[in-house]
């Protein structure tokens, strides 16, 4: 008897260097947030300990931003690596990223000159925009139709790690000194052996990627611009939050633990911003996170107390609410390199941003270390205005059945 061989889906088909089975999808969606976990917060505790550098390396207030940009600035490179990324194939650009980002962060730890200091960030800031656009490529691979969610656990691995560790080395630097932050550089060593079991190989694109910058040009400037504006508010937050807290009197672990909360309150943005945006429609989460990460943002400078935790809290949920949705919207405007479309959407972004910040910075000194938290206000203004008109993939209208 001959039996009709059933039509296989795309998303049934094994993923290269996977076993069958949703137990093996699930784990290798955990290893990679657990790495995306490891490689930011060893990318992004500076701002937890940055006070202290401050003071050692006699810096002011104002340049806090120009070492925080250059830390940042790296990340400008992550569409150009997702162009090698998508020519290459393998997982060797993600294992290599997050070995590079672990070697920057103890550097950061040993680093007795600015010179070292800077070297060490540029390091640290390339290698992050090395390992992130195979990372995120991978991630959608392995989870084929289920790509929103998987990538909202993965990224929500990078959100809780940038949250952590900046707390995690505060209270290493408190208890045993600047030089013992080496030790966050173990972390990052340790699972790059591990991302040989997680990790899929992805397929190499045998001819060279041809973008079709006529169609894309429009839409990706402003995604681009969107996403640049977030980042700015995000960077001014992390940047100033800790320092406004010290120069008040707060001491540092506790200043650290405003980035901590901003991050890690930040996760509810982050697994629900998806599921929200099915059912408001994707262009009102836009809109409405931006509406209320301004008003968050304004109040900040204002308050004190529960309300001013509560008001860092609620502008975490509404940075990485659309965060995801990005990322997928990035992908899909370069449907024929994904990986380039993801660097675009959080590598190009991020850079300007930084770019942004390094022109803000120099008010603290100018007028106050607040003055750069309005202009965070107004950066998300403009992002409201961006999130009314952006156009947006088809399948990502504002039906929110779509």
């Amino acid at each position: 008897m001959i039996r009709k061989r059933q039509a296989v889906r795309a998303d049934q088909v094994p993923v290269k260097g996977l076993r069958n089975g949703s137990s093996s999808v699930a784990e290798r969606i955990g290893g990679i947030s657990w790495a995306h976990f490891v490689n930011d917060g060893a990318a992004n505790f500076l701002p937890g300990v940055l006070p202290v550098i401050l003071v050692e390396l006699n810096f002011s207030a104002g340049l806090a931003g120009s070492i925080m940009a250059a830390l940042l600035i790296g990340q400008g490179l992550q569409p150009f690596i997702g162009l090698l990324a998508d020519r290459i194939g393998g997982r060797s650009l993600m294992i290599a990223g997050i070995v590079g980002t672990a070697f920057g962060a103890a550097l950061v730890a040993l680093a007795q000159s600015v010179l070292v200091l800077v070297i060490a960030l540029l390091i640290i800031g390339v290698f992050n925009a090395v390992f992130h656009p195979q990372m995120l490529a991978a991630t959608r691979q392995i989870a084929a139709k289920r790509a929103a969610g998987a990538m909202s656990v993965v990224l929500v691995g990078g959100e809780i790690g940038r949250g952590v560790w900046p707390a995690l080395a505060s209270a290493i630097l408190v208890a045993f000194g600047r030089e013992s932050l080496v030790v966050l550089a173990a972390p990052g060593v340790m699972t790059a052996l591990l991302l040989l079991r997680w990790a899929p190989k992805l397929e190499p694109q045998r001819k060279a990627t041809r973008i079709d910058w006529r169609t894309h040009a429009g839409p990706l400037g402003a995604l681009v611009a969107f996403c640049a504006l977030r980042a700015l508010v995000n960077f001014v937050l992390i940047t100033f939050l800790p320092l406004v807290w010290h120069q008040h009197g707060g001491n540092m672990t506790t200043g650290a633990s405003l980035i901590t909360v901003l991050y890690v309150v930040g996760v509810v943005g982050n697994l629900g911003g998806g599921w929200l945006g099915d059912r408001i429609g994707r262009r009102a989460l836009l809109v409405t996170s931006m509406l209320v990460l301004l008003i968050a943002t304004a109040l900040i400078p204002l308050i004190s107390g529960i309300a001013f935790w509560l008001a860092i809290a609620i502008a975490g949920v509404c940075l990485f609410a659309t965060l995801p949705l990005t990322v997928l919207i990035g992908q899909d405007f370069v449907p024929e390199a994904r990986a380039f479309g993801s660097g675009i959407a959080l590598g190009m972004a991020n850079a300007i941003g930084a770019l942004g910040l390094l022109i803000v910075s120099p008010l603290a000194d100018m007028f106050s270390v607040e003055t750069p938290m309005w202009i965070a206000c107004g950066a998300a203004a403009i992002a409201l205005v961006l999130a009314l008109s952006m156009p947006l993939p088809s399948h990502l209208r504002d039906n929110p059945a779509s």
